[in-house]
């Protein structure tokens, strides 16, 4: 038993790093856009400037709420499940 407690253990702290280092790519590449969105839009305000910077800030503010943000979350479901069912499929067939 103490060693499914800390198979568990191991994999939520897999799960957490991979969601927090994936959710980082995920904002990076965002704003990347919105910037390039930004430089396009306004070419004589080249650089980072307050206004782009504004710009990015209120553009992000809804990230979280987008689904791209929401199905990130199935980092922690779908290995679970994963391992369920191989418990599972080991232990009862």
């Amino acid at each position: 038993m103490a060693a499914f407690f800390r198979l568990i253990l191991f994999l939520l702290i897999a799960e957490t790093v991979f969601y927090v280092l994936l959710r980082v790519y995920l904002r990076s590449l965002r704003t990347e856009r919105l910037e390039d969105r930004w430089n396009e839009r306004h070419p004589a305000m080249p650089g980072n400037t307050p206004a782009r910077r504004a710009f990015v800030r209120r553009s992000m503010a809804g990230f979280d709420r987008t689904l791209r943000s929401r199905l990130l979350l199935l980092v922690f479901v779908l290995p679970n499940l994963a391992v369920a069912g191989i418990i599972y499929w080991v232990n009862w067939q």
